[in-house]
């Protein structure tokens, strides 16, 4: 369709030059004829003209939005469905877009927790009439000339995409995936939680100057990253603000802030804490708050005084040239939900089955494997051991722990390899081997209860090494020590056995379990690097 139509279906609107265009269509530039009013005209996508039940769920859409009167609203003044267009007639504003401003000269913290303040206000009373935005970001929010920031584009990803992200075969997504929430990517029941993730996202990027989550990919890793990664802590902010905008980011909708007012209610209080009482008018910005936001205490969460005088003065730029660019809605496009594209991230079979089969030989070894027949000899090492020889040595797995000559009373060990020793150790007396077993019990000698706490500490840090890999907290170096703590669960488990089943403890079997255990470690940990 040619610029003529919109002209036509306009008689009253002297229309304009393209003043935007995204994946949701074309805004033009126009001036009502009569009143002398400039407005934006927004142009929808041919494909909802020529898709009935769109045409007729953007028809009802339209109805809800004209009725939408809010401050921080772009306000609706006519919908148009003529010679074969559907046009939105709207407030033009040409104060520019968050996102200008952000890119240009940057905004401080104070600045960007008020514009989110003002957007979360916008967002509430809409949600309370009943419509959802579901394409939240900087470039959709805009400055009227006085800088009262407003919301634009109620509805149309909605009314479009009936809740669902839409994606092309060639991988191009139809909306924003930098603030998409999981849920909405998933294709799931939708509810204002997910226009708090998109507008918590916009928080983070404004005060950190970067997305909550790694670059790169293209749109669709994009959006897996959202449904299947947490985001990265907000660690340039300090608390309470970096709390209250995690919250807003959990990938569980119901642990997310229930609507739009709640988030403000806390946002308010954090940045109360941070900034002052009276911080929204020493900023200036025009922000018109529920009574329940604007009367919001400070938060009592401590902050600490040089951070927070810090985030106060900085203006934070975007990072990002822009964010990816969304694709465009046309009657050739082939668009298929987002959930039939996005898979969990798979990690080979194969690094499981070796960490698997490792940990099982693991454990099997050390009871399998019994070492040399020795002669026992149990006696309590408090008193002098009373073996035959002039000299006697004690060592476990080749390192020497006593070497002795005959008492009077017999061989007395020293207090140290008193306490070292617990279950069997090897001995020898005038070239005869044997078996020296403490008769007292184990979980009073090092052998035994370092070898149960080496057990909980590898155990414990293995599991919280991979668990931070598979939520992308942590990198390479993770991996790298999953090996000393594999084999450290090695050599644990073989002298834990070792001491509760009193056999020899050898250090080739010691050797043999620790490289299974790093074996299990580092494949586990790379399979979790998904």
């Amino acid at each position: 369709m040619t610029l003529s139509s919109v002209v036509a279906a306009l008689p009253q609107y002297a229309v304009g030059e393209q003043i935007g265009e995204g994946g949701m269509g074309v805004v033009y530039g126009g001036v009502h004829r009569q009143l002398g009013r400039p407005v934006a005209i927004k142009r929808l996508p041919a494909a909802v003209a020529e898709d009935p039940r769109m045409s007729e769920r953007f028809e009802h859409e339209a109805r809800l939005l004209a009725r939408l009167d809010h401050p921080h609203i772009v306000p609706v003044y006519d919908y148009v469905r003529q010679h074969g267009e559907h046009l939105l007639v709207m407030e033009r504003l040409d104060g520019g877009t968050v996102w200008s401003r952000f890119a240009s000269d940057g905004l401080t913290a104070q600045q960007s927790c008020g514009i989110v303040l003002a957007a979360l206000s916008g967002l509430h009373a809409a949600h309370e009439a009943g419509v959802l935005h579901l394409d939240v970001k900087p470039k959709n929010l805009l400055f009227t000339a006085n800088g009262l920031v407003k919301v634009a584009d109620f509805g149309i990803s909605q009314v479009v995409s009936e809740g669902a992200t839409l994606v092309t075969h060639g991988g191009a997504v139809l909306g924003t995936p930098a603030y998409i929430a999981p849920e909405q990517a998933l294709g799931n029941a939708l509810t204002p939680a997910a226009d708090v993730y998109a507008t918590g996202t916009v928080l983070y990027e404004l005060l950190s100057g970067d997305l909550p989550f790694e670059r790169g990919g293209g749109p669709i890793a994009m959006i897996q990253k959202r449904v299947y990664q947490e985001p990265r802590p907000l660690t340039t902010v300090p608390e309470p603000l970096a709390g209250v905008v995690m919250r807003s980011l959990v990938r569980d909708p119901s642990a997310r802030y229930r609507n739009a007012e709640t988030f403000a209610v806390d946002l308010a209080g954090a940045a109360a804490h941070l900034f002052g009482p009276d911080w929204l008018m020493r900023l200036q910005m025009p922000v018109h708050l529920a009574p329940q936001v604007s009367s919001a205490r400070p938060s009592a969460r401590p902050a600490h005084p040089r951070d927070a005088i810090s985030i106060t003065q900085q203006p934070i730029r975007a990072t990002l040239v822009d964010p990816v660019p969304a694709a465009r809605l046309s009657g050739s496009s082939t668009l298929v939900p987002a959930a039939q594209v996005i898979k969990a991230p798979t990690s080979p079979w194969w690094l499981w089955l070796v960490a698997a089969i490792s940990l099982l030989a693991l454990v099997v070894v050390p009871f399998a494997v019994t070492g040399r027949e020795l002669p026992s000899f149990p006696t309590n090492l408090s008193e002098p051991v009373t073996v035959e020889g002039q000299r006697l040595t004690v060592s476990l797995a080749g390192i020497q722990l006593a070497d002795v000559p005959r008492g009077p009373e017999g061989f007395a060990l020293p207090g140290a390899a008193r306490w070292v020793v617990g279950g069997a150790v090897t001995a020898a007396a005038d070239g005869r081997e044997f078996l020296l077993v403490s008769n007292q019990t184990p979980w009073l000698s090092i052998m035994g209860t370092g070898s149960a706490l080496l057990l909980l500490f590898t155990l414990a840090y293995l599991e919280s090494n991979l668990r931070a890999l598979r939520r992308r907290q942590t990198g390479v170096g993770a991996v790298i020590a999953s090996v000393p703590l594999g084999f450290g669960l090695g050599l644990a488990v073989w002298l834990l056995v070792s001491v509760l089943l009193d056999r020899e403890p050898t250090l080739p079997i010691a050797v043999t379990c620790g490289v299974l255990g790093a074996a299990a470690g580092i494949s586990a940990a790379l399979a979790s690097k998904r």
